[in-house]
């Protein structure tokens, strides 16, 4: 498809309409606040593999409401001494997959934790983590389950399990804590800018074509889903947009991106209908930290930058993790 947001010079200055709630810093301290009131409780197994470079360890962790939540933890087999740690976001649908489809961090020398994602994995990869919580009617899909309410919604539960999962990360032996990187694209790339305004204390975020960005733009432009999720549960729920607007306002990466605190590499595509380049700046803009930059692929759809934002990121990303 044609470039069809705004231009790239008016995209570089555009800010989200997002209002932010005034209460959203008690509303995710009290949210980790009871999710901590859970024991970490977590567990690294060892995974026999035929990957003769990398030692991989099936994680259990506890996230939200206690619930046990899965991941990997693929370190390079030479480690010895405690690595920076890039912990990886899963893109919407998706889940952990299997460990070997996991081997660009650990391969670059660092410990790589990936974060499977609750009650997804059944459209690619394939997910380990229920996710054991109901909700009222909702649109198929994940974008619309709770979201008239913001103590009921999916997102709630699914940040909250992101923040455990930088703890249980730190948490082993051979991670260094004070080295953390977070790293997703698409949901994932917007999960890690939730945790950049969740964590005071990351080393770097990488966010590419992030997904959970500038609500009342996304799902007004976008005709696709996820964003279009949303549209079609009010245009069954007649009346429910102000409910709807005040839930996600909780969850927009443009109001995480306001309390990013760590250096942080983005990327946009400008034919991108998923998630329009106009939504990803209006993250970028409003992220905190001054040290940020973005990778612009003008004739990309939501594929992004792909190998080429890989390479970009295994260039930028060692600089701050190992300097």
């Amino acid at each position: 498809m044609p470039q069809s947001d705004l231009p790239l010079d008016q995209l570089r200055t555009y800010r989200s309409t997002s209002e932010e709630p005034e209460d959203f810093d008690q509303f995710w301290a009290k949210t980790l606040t009871e999710t901590r009131g859970h024991d970490l409780d977590v567990r690294f197994e060892p995974v026999p593999t035929a990957l003769t470079t990398l030692d991989v360890f099936d994680v259990t962790f506890a996230g939200f409401g206690g619930h046990p939540v899965k991941g990997w933890l693929v370190l390079p087999a030479s480690a010895r001494e405690p690595l920076p740690v890039v912990v990886e976001y899963i893109g919407y649908g998706g889940g952990r997959g299997l460990p070997h489809t996991h081997l660009l961090w650990g391969s670059a020398g660092f410990a790589h934790f990936v974060m499977d994602t609750r009650g997804q994995g059944a459209g690619w990869n394939g997910g380990d983590t229920p996710d054991p919580v109901g909700s009222a009617s909702s649109y198929p899909g994940f974008l619309t389950r709770g979201v008239e309410d913001p103590h009921d919604y999916y997102y709630r539960r699914l940040f909250a399990d992101a923040v455990r999962a930088v703890e249980a990360a730190r948490s082993h032996p051979l991670v260094d804590a004070a080295r953390t990187a977070v790293v997703g694209a698409s949901q994932g790339g917007g999960i890690a800018l939730a945790v950049a305004g969740l964590v005071p204390d990351l080393t770097a975020v990488t966010s590419d074509v992030p997904f959970l960005c500038d609500f009342p733009r996304a799902t007004t432009i976008s005709a696709r889903h996820p964003y279009r999720e949303v549209g079609l549960y009010l245009k069954t729920y007649r009346g429910r947009t102000e409910q709807v607007w005040r839930t996600l306002s909780y969850f927009d990466a443009v109001h995480f991106a306001a309390r990013g605190s760590a250096p942080a590499l983005f990327s946009v595509a400008l034919e991108d209908e998923t998630c329009p380049p106009s939504t990803v700046f209006g993250a970028f803009n409003a992220y905190a930290h001054e040290d940020k930059a973005i990778e612009v692929y003008d004739f990309n759809d939501h594929e992004g930058g792909g190998a080429y934002q890989q390479a970009a990121q295994l260039a930028w990303l060692p600089g701050l993790l190992t300097g």
